[in-house]
């Protein structure tokens, strides 16, 4: 398995591509105008505690308040640096809201999720500060090791070099998934350079004023080399030699064996289309999905959840429906898993597999899926099919997906994905001349509406036109105006 990364840099946004065995599987946008937040510290102030819904929002310096459930509200450990002593001695569970905090109070928050739609950033109290091997809780004594290293002898080994760097000091840490093989000397630096970063931290908390952000994560390319995992990228290519030169100092300090894999691409043609990137972005933009059987998917991202159809489309298979069937739904759990993360979708997701009726090849397609997903670095959880046939599954979102980065809601239909047809438009305009012609005097009317709507009333609709001439004994004349959106007209009264 080759990876590679590749970093698009231009003077107000930074993309990067995740590039596996030539198929792009994940891209990454920071738009200097909107930077995502997540895992940057801010002095905030409450501004509103809602005991109804277990939560305070809070004024963080944003446009919009950002939202504090008290089951992110750390209680006793860093108390004394969020300045809130009513939390001292909290009781275990998750107390009302309202014994935790309260209107006006300062608190220290940490961003876990950005705002998404409308509503306001998550956030929470728990701080948590990564580096390359390990996350810093400060003042939590707690050591932990990521779930996703499951082999129990380098659990063991990890735990135990951690908890020997990690002895004298009052933070806690937890050995992230990159840290597996991992050297001791390695551990031990990386809580050296957390627990003087923390420290840099510890006298601003005090002082800044509320709305500031007090610590704020590396930028994205940053941050991708040092979250990815290490073992399988061959390339980092970036097209911008200040960009290669900070990745390259930040490299040797940091990942000393990635120094070697980070390039310049000097080339005229941009990054993104010599690695069909580009063409991969638009196609995600779109609601199918091709599977290379000739079957498709089609994807759909609504306020409250995300749903894939899975499609035969083309193919016909070889031997019999259920074989056809199975075949598609096993290539559509490794497709539906990819595009999961190039589309970066997140929170309930329903599956509409083709229905099989042999259960062993349900439990195999559920597997298959359960597989792709392994290699996703979002956490997901999925449910067995229902007796419908729908798979009902989980991914951690925290930042919005690919589709609402990129694109609006469209003007002309309000997001909706569709418009008035031609015909409704048409019985509108007739319904409206009909209000007016009661409503006021005129001698003559005129309709002003796009020309496909005029030539519908025109053409197909000239008898009904006639009828209603006759009917309000004034007449009608036509006007076009291609400026109009399809659904939008005047009747004007002469």
């Amino acid at each position: 398995m080759s990876e590679e990364i590749l970093i698009n840099v231009t003077p107000r946004e930074t993309r990067v591509a995740h590039v596996e065995n030539g198929m792009l599987q994940e891209v990454f946008i920071e738009r200097q105008r909107r930077r995502g937040m997540v895992g940057n510290v801010y002095k905030g102030k409450v501004v509103r505690v809602m005991p109804g819904m277990q939560a305070a929002f809070v004024n963080i310096g944003l446009d919009r308040t950002a939202f504090l459930h008290a089951s992110d509200i750390l209680r006793g450990a860093q108390a004394d640096v969020m300045e809130s002593s009513a939390l001292q001695g909290a009781p275990a569970g998750v107390p009302s809201i309202e014994t935790l905090v309260r209107d006006g109070q300062d608190l220290i928050v940490q961003v876990v999720k950005d705002p998404i739609g409308s509503k306001g950033a998550r956030l929470t109290t728990h701080l948590s500060i990564p580096s390359r091997y390990l996350v810093l809780l400060p003042n939590v004594k707690t050591i932990g090791v990521s779930a996703r290293i499951d082999d129990d002898a380098e659990r063991s080994r990890l735990k135990a070099a951690l908890q020997a760097a990690a002895e004298s000091g009052p933070h806690g840490f937890i050995v992230r998934t990159n840290a597996e093989g991992a050297s001791e000397e390695a551990i031990k630096s990386d809580v050296l350079y957390l627990q003087k970063l923390w420290d840099t931290l510890v006298e601003p908390l005090k002082i800044v004023k509320t709305g500031s952000i007090v610590y704020e994560d590396l930028p994205l390319f940053l941050r991708v080399l040092r979250d990815m995992r290490k073992s399988h990228i061959e390339k980092v290519r970036i097209d911008s030699r200040e960009t290669l030169e900070r990745a390259q100092s930040f490299a040797e300090q940091f990942i000393p064996e990635l120094a070697a894999c980070i390039e310049h691409y000097p080339g005229e043609r941009p990054i993104f289309d010599l690695y069909g990137v580009e063409d991969e972005v638009q196609r995600a933009l779109g609601k199918q999905a091709p599977l290379k059987s000739g079957g498709y998917l089609v994807i759909q991202q609504t306020e409250a959840m995300t749903t894939i159809d899975v499609n035969t489309g083309a193919f016909l298979g070889h031997r019999n429906l259920e074989d056809t069937v199975y075949k598609t739904n096993l290539e559509a759990a490794q497709t539906i898993a990819r595009q999961l993360r190039l589309r970066n979708l997140g929170g309930i997701i329903i599956i509409d597999f083709i229905d099989m009726t042999d259960d062993d090849h349900k439990r195999q397609v559920i597997r298959t899926l359960e597989r792709a997903l392994a290699k996703d670095h979002a956490k997901t959880h999925v449910y067995d099919m229902s007796p419908l046939g729908l798979v009902e599954m989980t991914r951690k979102r925290t930042t919005e997906s690919l589709e609402r980065q990129l694109c609006e809601p469209c003007a002309a239909c309000d997001g909706r994905g569709t418009v008035k047809s031609t015909e409704t438009v048409v019985y509108e305009i007739f319904r409206e001349i009909i209000r007016a012609v009661r409503q006021f005097e005129a001698e003559n009317l005129l309709v002003v509406a796009h020309s496909s709507v005029v030539n519908r009333i025109l053409d197909d609709e000239s008898v009904a036109l006639a009828e209603l001439e006759s009917f309000i004994k004034k007449p009608i004349r036509m006007k076009a105006e291609d400026q109009y959106d399809l659904d939008q007209y005047d009747v004007v009264l002469i």
